[in-house]
């Protein structure tokens, strides 16, 4: 099993997760039982993924109690005026009674009367926890200016080659848990030199680098995978401890690089 984090609602986080960003709702339901299968509890998804429908009916197949899954889905701009509704339309489609976190998933317009709504849906049962994603440290702070709720996470772009340690360190700052999205750069970058020769160093390969860098920076990290094989390989990553000076060097790698379209991933 895979270590976790405690949320500021008390709630237990999957330190590794399975991204399902780009994965077809055709595939993605046996992309979850195999996760399910090599040790993944950790699902993200989103209603703008279009896979909500396979998320959930992979679940259904894996044979796991539901308690044993930690869930994750996300509002979206067309809910972003009535929560409850666009919480009740993703549990439909993933056949689930309640999901254990639910995210903003950008702070679209209006998304502040949003989050004043979405604490009703930790009353109702609906979400064991509320956060956002894609927020910046000065959208957060105007949060936590609305008072209740601080979010239990921020969902954002990370790897060493987009390390936002400005608005990391402000999240941690907060007890907000930063979650890891993209962390192997869709693949772009994976084949780095500078990532390749730490690969050699500790005979692991260079995703498995990029992920243990995020693991050390204690992030939730959730990498996207359709690979069986792969899936296996990404969990794989707690026997062996990268040393300050490479993982500096791994730091030193940002270049604010982006898999999204401009502006969709904050800098700080």
């Amino acid at each position: 099993m895979t270590p976790t984090f405690s949320l500021n609602s008390k709630n237990k986080i999957p330190q590794i997760g399975l991204g399902v960003w780009q994965i077809r709702n055709d595939q993605v339901a046996q992309v979850v039982v195999w996760a399910l299968a090599a040790g993944y509890r950790h699902i993200d998804t989103a209603k703008v993924y279009g896979n909500e429908v396979g998320v959930g009916l992979g679940i259904a197949q894996s044979g796991l109690k539901r308690t044993d899954i930690f869930v994750t889905t996300k509002l979206y701009l067309t809910d972003i005026l009535d929560p409850q509704r666009g919480l009740h339309d993703s549990l439909t489609r993933l056949g689930l009674d309640y999901v254990d976190l639910y995210l903003i998933h950008w702070p679209f317009p209006f998304w502040q009367s949003a989050w004043k709504k979405m604490s009703t849906l930790v009353d109702s049962g609906l979400t064991k926890s509320i956060g956002v994603s894609n927020f910046s440290i000065k959208q957060l702070e105007a949060l936590k200016k609305l008072g209740g709720f601080i979010p239990a996470v921020n969902q954002i772009e990370l790897s060493p080659f987009s390390y936002k340690k400005e608005l990391v360190d402000y999240c941690q700052s907060q007890g907000i848990i930063v979650e890891a999205y993209s962390p192997l750069t869709h693949g772009h970058l994976i084949q780095n030199q500078k990532i390749s020769r730490l690969a050699a160093k500790y005979q692991h390969t260079n995703p498995q680098i990029l992920l243990r860098w995020g693991l050390q920076h204690n992030f939730v990290i959730l990498p996207k995978s359709t690979s069986q094989n792969h899936l296996k390989d990404n969990l794989n990553i707690f026997d062996f401890e990268i040393n300050s000076s490479d993982m500096a060097q791994l730091d030193s790698l940002n270049q604010n690089y982006s898999v999204l379209f401009p502006g969709w991933s904050p800098q700080k």
